[in-house]
């Protein structure tokens, strides 16, 4: 059987055989220039590439020669488009913009994009056009690309499974799946959009498509990729890197990034299902202050709630819930709540949500006129039709009085949505949503945006509440975009070390399409782990972005003292660890929120040419200065470890390790996870904190891994605000950059202050520099001799205090 031939075939399976064959598009027949890019016609098709910014192109292919409107849930208005040169020969049009060029070939009608040197980036399947076909619930669209050998792919968001995606076939439709496993698709999101990553050179591909969709890295066919719908338009974004950082950065300008979070949010989450009484919790909050685990907030799942109806009170359970809330506030927890989307059905009781939804038409119908019903947790439900403008300010309304209350932050679950006891667990597939501008879709077009839009409510709903306060919220399903409204999490894993290992991967697949701020339920919510399992998920969880604690309510607790005083100075030290780490971690948050860099990375977002970390999935970088080596399995073998490209210390040593040489062999059953720093990193800290609203006493300290004589980047960075209000956005923040300079007869260190206008708990900066071997000769700050420096000739370090740091100001120790 020929490629083409395989190809059909295999597509005709995906198709359904009573759905026919594909239509294929033809040879162009006419051509035309437009001020953005280009449209050519083949026989009734019309096919646009328009430049839609810097590095970024837009294929759209209309069948039948009528492009259907332009709006997107997921992208946002981006900057304004490049030149762009249109040239018309007789076999092809280009379209030049920037470093990239599109090229249209007529016979037959197919794209590719080259970069500047003229290396094909991504191109049509030679013998394989683009192509539709039509079904009895709307028309099915599909294009196939050239797979090059030695070519992988990541992203899809949340997806199972190894990292690289190359010889296997997802798909997209927001699924309920609980105890997922690492075969296991699709699950809880539908990010369509993909890294493609070969000898160091990337770009991306974003499929803007809300219907059922799949996505084919040559199961079918070694050498093909193929992505496609079973509705709407083939209707992509092509997205040059070359580097994948800068795919990253061009990505999230087209589908927007996630606001700073606040500072609390990066802290340690305590949650159940479910803490109840009211009792438990204050037990839960009086147990993580008197053992002295840094926690910021306190979930409460479905049990607090009257009947599971979402936005009410247990009255028995929680008989002073507004005072628990304000209790556990002065102990420096906020409190998280559930607010499922189901509204339980319950005509005739005072019931404010569903009353108010009947009386203001907001729930979704079926074809016939009635309300669509659905059983969930609370019974018989009826669903928001988060598709109207209108229904998601009623939504976020609902939020007033657990606003007044001083609740904290929401967490929107159960939105793919799931429905009970139904084929699929989902909503009816012919059930109607409205638009704003008076059409309507069936839940085939909106199933995969609606927890986005459910989301998008919660989050619009608060800051209008609250517009001084930064929201937030916690999603489980996705689409593209929803990074600007929520934070994520993995859904309903299990207490095995599979899952523990498998955590990583899919929060770097999270990271690299666009959903930086994740994490998983630390421990397993399905299951109770071993004592050494939930420890080493403490330690791993204390690098991820969001670092939860939560288990089902059928388990043994998973909180960090159950084992033990062994067990529970381990887990204390590794949260430790993160908040020690906060003036780190929450620069990374604010570069995340301005650039769209992810928190965790896999190393080849730093290191593109190490090839060896294409396939790793254990091992990643927080943020571009710490390399994480984890411990992900039970196995007593030797922890082997090997590291990036140039030299790495130990985290807070002395140590050295060169990349290149004979990889490390670390015991299996280390105290804490193994972490590395970069020759060359300025590391932002602070002293031990029971919560982010603690105010840390004691200066600022930086940690200076001190690269070799004439190396370069040295650097480092901090970012400060208040971390709770939006008075950043008005300029109440500090940025200083810090960078140093070796050579043979001095170590130079400088502090610059970019922006000033945040007053910080520190005055003072304590310094401790990595690596100095010797005794210095002299230490001079701003020219000015240095006293009371200390130098440890066995650790071989250095520390020095620099007074009222808030300002430039230069460091030199003299050999």
């Amino acid at each position: 059987m020929g490629l083409r031939a395989w190809i059909v075939a295999g597509a005709l399976l995906w198709a359904g055989a009573a759905h026919g064959a594909w239509t294929h598009v033809g040879d162009v027949d006419r051509t035309e220039a437009l001020p953005d890019g280009i449209e050519v016609s083949a026989g009734a098709a019309k096919l646009r590439v328009t430049v839609q910014a810097d590095g970024v192109f837009r294929v759209r292919l209309a069948p039948d020669g009528h492009f259907v409107g332009d709006a997107s849930w997921a992208v946002v208005s981006g900057a304004a488009a490049p030149t762009v040169r249109v040239s018309d020969r007789r076999d092809a049009m280009t379209v030049d913009a920037g470093d990239v060029v599109a090229t249209v070939r007529k016979s037959p009608l197919r794209v590719e994009f080259a970069d500047r040197a003229g290396r094909v980036l991504l191109a049509d399947a030679a013998d394989m056009p683009m192509a539709w076909s039509d079904t009895p619930h709307g028309r099915r669209v599909r294009g196939w690309k050239a797979m090059p050998a030695g070519e992988h792919y990541y992203g899809l968001g949340d997806k199972a499974g190894p990292l690289d995606r190359r010889g296997r076939a997802f798909t997209m439709w927001n699924t309920d799946a609980y105890a997922w496993q690492g075969h296991t698709d699709p699950l809880y999101k539908s990010i369509p959009f993909f890294i493609g990553l070969r000898a160091g050179g990337a770009y991306g591909v974003f499929f803007d498509n809300t219907h059922r969709s799949r996505f084919d890295f040559g199961q079918e066919s070694e050498d093909v990729l193929s992505f496609g719908a079973e509705g709407g338009e083939l209707d992509y974004y092509f997205i040059a890197g070359p580097q994948p950082a800068r795919v990253i950065e061009r990505y999230t300008a087209l589908t927007g990034r996630t606001p700073l979070p606040p500072m609390w949010a990066l802290g340690f989450q305590q949650s159940r299902y479910t803490y109840t009484p009211e009792a438990r919790v204050r037990e839960i909050a009086d147990t993580l202050r008197k053992e002295r685990i840094p926690t910021d907030a306190i979930y409460l799942d479905i049990d607090y709630q009257d009947g599971y109806a979402p936005f009410t009170v247990d009255r028995k359970a929680f008989p002073d819930f507004e005072r628990m809330i304000a209790d556990l506030r002065a102990q420096g927890l906020r409190t998280v709540l559930i607010t499922d989307l189901h509204i339980k059905n319950d005509p005739g009781k005072p019931y404010a949500p569903y009353d108010s939804g009947l009386r203001e038409d907001v729930f979704i119908h079926n074809p016939d006129g009635s309300l669509y019903v659905g059983p969930v947790w609370p019974g018989d439900s009826v669903f928001p039709d988060f598709t109207l403008g209108r229904v998601r300010e009623w939504w976020g309304g609902l939020y007033r009085d657990f606003v007044a209350m001083g609740a904290a932050g929401y967490w929107n679950d159960m939105n793919e949505p799931s429905v009970f006891r139904v084929p699929g667990n989902t909503m009816s597939l012919d059930a109607v949503h409205r638009m704003d501008d008076g059409s309507t879709r069936d839940h085939r077009a909106i199933h995969n945006v609606y927890g986005m839009l459910n989301a998008r409510a919660t989050y619009e709903g608060l800051l209008k509440l609250q517009p001084d306060q930064r929201p937030f919220v916690l999603t489980r399903a996705a689409y593209a975009g929803t990074q600007r409204y929520a934070a994520t999490w993995t859904g309903d894993n299990t207490a095995s070390w599979h899952h523990l290992a498998q955590s990583t991967p899919n929060l770097l697949s999270l990271g690299l399409s666009g959903y930086a701020m994740a994490g998983d339920d630390i421990g397993g919510f399905i299951g109770s782990p071993s004592a050494d399992l939930l420890t080493r998920w403490y330690q791993l969880g204390a690098f991820n972005p969001v670092f939860r604690s939560h288990a089902a309510t059928d388990t043994r607790g998973h909180e960090a003292w159950v084992d033990g005083e062994a067990h529970t100075t381990l887990r204390r030290a590794a949260i430790e660890q993160r908040y020690r780490l906060m003036p780190y971690l929450y620069t990374l948050a604010e570069e995340n929120a301005r650039t769209g860099m992810p928190l965790m990375r896999p190393v080849f977002l730093h290191y593109p040419q190490a090839e060896a970390f294409y396939g790793n999935d254990r091992d990643f970088l927080f943020g571009s200065d710490l390399f994480v080596a984890p411990v992900a399995d039970e196995r007593l073998d030797a922890h082997a470890v090997t590291l990036p490209p140039g030299t790495w210390y130990a985290f807070a040593t002395s140590q050295q390790h060169v990349a290149g040489k004979t990889p490390m062999k670390i015991d299996p059953r280390p105290t804490a996870v193994p972490v590395y720093a970069r020759a060359g990193a300025i590391v932002p800290m602070q002293p031990l904190v029971q919560h982010t609203g603690e105010t840390p006493e004691g200066p600022l300290q930086l940690q200076v891994y001190l690269p070799a004589q004439g190396a370069g980047d040295c650097r480092g960075a901090l970012y400060q605000d208040d971390g709770v209000t939006m008075a950043y956005r008005d300029g109440a923040s500090l940025r200083v950059a810090y960078s140093c300079e070796v050579s043979k007869r001095n170590v130079s260190l400088v502090s610059h202050v970019e922006y000033d206008a945040y007053t910080p708990w520190w005055k003072d900066a304590e310094l401790t520099l990595f690596g100095v071997g010797t005794r210095p000769a002299s230490i001079r700050v701003d020219g000015k001799p240095l006293s009371g420096w200390r130098h440890d000739a066995v650790a071989k370090t250095l520390t020095l205090t620099v007074r009222d740091a808030r300002r430039d100001w230069r460091v030199d120790v003299l050999r």
